[in-house]
């Protein structure tokens, strides 16, 4: 779906890496490998968003005067998870180094799209949690509507079996390549937060969020 829509798979994969953490700087080399790309087409996606004004660049000269030679890198396994890493002896065209713009006009957009995109489809993760248990209502928020901070990214009531939504939501975790806050309640405790006006609660009823699963009327009050 995704690659339909910004007109390549690689390009896609490209995006969710700088997107889902902005924080972060890759190498052409890096990210090919991690991502299981061709170089050229690596070098090529990255020049065209860093044209578009998505990405910027910079060498590993300022990288190494600014941060003691430290550059951030994905895992062995490409993950989503990063780590520091010394740069060594570089060839002209691996000295450069790439980060997301977050000043970029359309970051937010293009970031809620993505997210949303590989929270909701690729991933399935409503089938996956009604196997650990009986979801009444799922609530996302936070970082899944970059909602800046907000005390959660998800809501989840009903009855489950703690192990196996735990184990859920750390495959979450690693797939989104950050830390998911949730809270989770039973069915008593959400009819009592309801019924006393329960300031957490209603920040998260009546604040910015998308409602994936709705049994209790939520989207109806």
């Amino acid at each position: 779906m995704l690659g339909k829509l910004f007109g390549s798979n690689a390009r896609v994969k490209i995006l969710k890496l700088f997107i889902l953490h902005p924080r972060e700087r890759f190498y052409i080399r890096q990210i090919a490998r991690d991502l299981k790309l061709q170089l050229n087409s690596v070098r090529r996606e990255l020049e065209n968003l860093e044209q578009f004004g998505l990405l910027i660049s910079n060498s590993a000269a300022n990288l190494d005067s600014e941060e003691g030679g430290g550059a951030f890198v994905l895992d062995s396994k490409g993950n989503g998870d990063v780590k520091k890493k010394k740069i060594k002896a570089l060839s002209k065209s691996e000295k450069k180094y790439y980060q997301v713009n977050a000043g970029f006009i359309l970051y937010e957009e293009i970031k809620s799209l993505l997210v949303k995109a590989q929270f909701l489809y690729e991933r399935e993760f409503i089938s996956r949690l009604r196997k650990a248990g009986v979801p009444r209502l799922l609530i996302l928020t936070g970082f899944f509507v970059n909602k800046q901070n907000g005390l959660v990214d998800m809501l989840l009531v009903g009855r489950f079996n703690k192990p196996k939504l735990l184990k859920i939501i750390r495959e979450l975790e690693v797939e989104l390549g950050r830390e998911v806050n949730f809270a989770v309640m039973d069915m008593r405790e959400f009819k009592y937060r309801k019924d006393i006006t329960d300031i957490f609660l209603y920040d998260i009823l009546e604040g910015k969020k998308i409602v994936a699963i709705d049994d209790l009327g939520v989207t109806s009050v």
